[in-house]
């Protein structure tokens, strides 16, 4: 601990030369004291988000970690109490919190001990220059299993000017950032939009066809409603050959240079295009594990992502957590009949805590199949038309993420002194 300690002190070295030199340094431990209130179990179960702060985690739908059952380990948390999620710190997940609720166990809960402007502080420590100091001091195997010790932030310093100071910084932040934040959310909801569009135009296409004069006929099968009348409506087994990847057992089966393109479920690009490959296996990890072939849809089979659907272009092999849809026809038809039957195929899935769904449930699957003339002329008009979707999905994205980063070096700047906290018509 005192290596660690000595590091989190070197960190402190650091912060401190960001603030202007009049700044009060005040040791975290003097401003914040840890607290553990026992939850009534009654309370409003909250979350922390790094964009978003202290919520209401039933007003989040992207919130998958299921809470327990028994919450009377749960820590309560009052208005203005500091709540830091210790496994994601180092992404920013701390708040100030503007809510009174529980939150998990596994968070750290502080309250303020001498008079600072909450508003003032919960800009200050998710600033970049505190959440570096998190990603450093943090440890662990993996990104996702790092973990911030609370001694830690007992060296660290708090640069803090006089609580007038904070206020008019504070107000200044509040009105340029609601602007921001106003220009983020109508991009976010431009692009729900986008993908709604997407998703309806891919299910009618991949249902109904393209010909609205065709005759329909009843599928019997609720997903997929009417269908042409020479269409066939079979289990997706009878079709296709389902392959479940795997991991090498050894060091050796991996490479450290682009090899044999190893799929894994955060490589899978929901838009159309080809997954890429984030790591790569060697011969003798190709040796272990059976190749998907070309023109597979790649079908994550387990876990919040179930159902999720990516292509592949070129011949790779995938994790296990994905099984390799290989089937008769044309390819591009059948991911996109895959991508409009997710729900169906998450409903086909066992577990609650994680989902999953086998070979011979998938391949229970019934799919709409229409003569192969009319699956190419599907793929193709799905693909120019999602091609200019995905464009300006693209570009709001875009426009999001770089309005994020104007955002965050407002807040960097103005909690650090860089720039002067004028409000509008100063």
């Amino acid at each position: 601990m005192t290596a660690e300690l000595g590091g989190a002190s070197a960190l402190g070295d650091r912060i401190v030369d960001l603030f202007p030199p009049d700044w009060s340094r005040s040791p975290f431990w003097s401003v914040y004291r840890r607290v553990k209130r026992v939850s009534s179990g009654n309370e409003v179960l909250l979350s922390v988000y790094r964009d978003h702060g202290v919520v209401r985690k039933s007003d989040r739908d992207d919130n998958f970690n299921k809470a327990s059952d028994d919450l009377s380990l749960y820590q309560r948390v009052s208005k203005n109490d500091l709540v830091i999620n210790k496994m994601k710190a180092w992404q920013g997940s701390v708040a100030i919190s503007t809510l009174d609720g529980i939150v998990s166990p596994a968070y750290f809960v502080f309250e303020e001990t001498s008079v600072t402007d909450p508003t003032f502080m919960h800009y200050l420590l998710r600033s970049d220059p505190y959440v570096a100091a998190y990603r450093a001091a943090s440890k662990g195997i993996r990104p996702n299993q790092w973990d911030l010790d609370p001694d830690v932030l007992r060296v660290l310093p708090l640069c803090l000017p006089s609580v007038d100071k904070q206020s008019e910084i504070a107000r200044f932040l509040d009105c340029e950032t609601a602007e921001i934040d106003a220009f983020i959310r109508e991009q976010e909801e431009l692009i729900a939009l986008l993908r709604e569009r997407r998703a309806a135009s891919i299910s009618h296409a991949v249902t109904k066809g393209l010909d609205p004069k065709a005759f329909m006929k009843d599928s019997g099968v609720a997903w997929i409603g009417e269908v042409p009348v020479k269409w066939d409506c079979i289990p997706l087994k009878w079709i296709a050959r389902l392959k479940t990847g795997g991991t090498p057992k050894t060091p050796e089966g991996f490479s450290g240079e682009p090899g044999f393109p190893w799929i894994r479920p955060e490589d899978l690009d929901t838009s159309g295009a080809e997954s890429i490959a984030s790591r790569w296996i060697s011969a003798v990890g190709a040796a272990e594990l059976r190749q998907a072939n070309a023109g597979a849809t790649l079908l994550c089979a387990i876990g919040a992502s179930l159902g999720k659907a990516g292509y592949s272009k070129q011949p790779v092999y995938t994790n296990q957590q994905i099984t390799a849809v290989e089937a008769r026809g044309n390819p591009r038809y059948v991911y996109y009949m895959l991508v409009a039957a997710r729900e169906s195929i998450v409903s086909l899935s066992v577990g609650n805590t994680m989902p999953i769904i086998n070979n011979d449930r998938l391949g229970s699957l019934v799919v709409p199949v229409p003569p192969l003339q009319e699956q190419d002329e599907i793929a193709r008009e799905l693909d120019f038309g999602m091609d200019e979707i995905n464009r300006a999905i693209v570009d709001a994205e875009k426009a999001v993420a770089l309005s994020r980063e104007r955002r965050s070096a407002l807040i960097s700047a103005a909690v650090t002194g860089k720039i002067r906290a004028r409000n509008k018509g100063e």
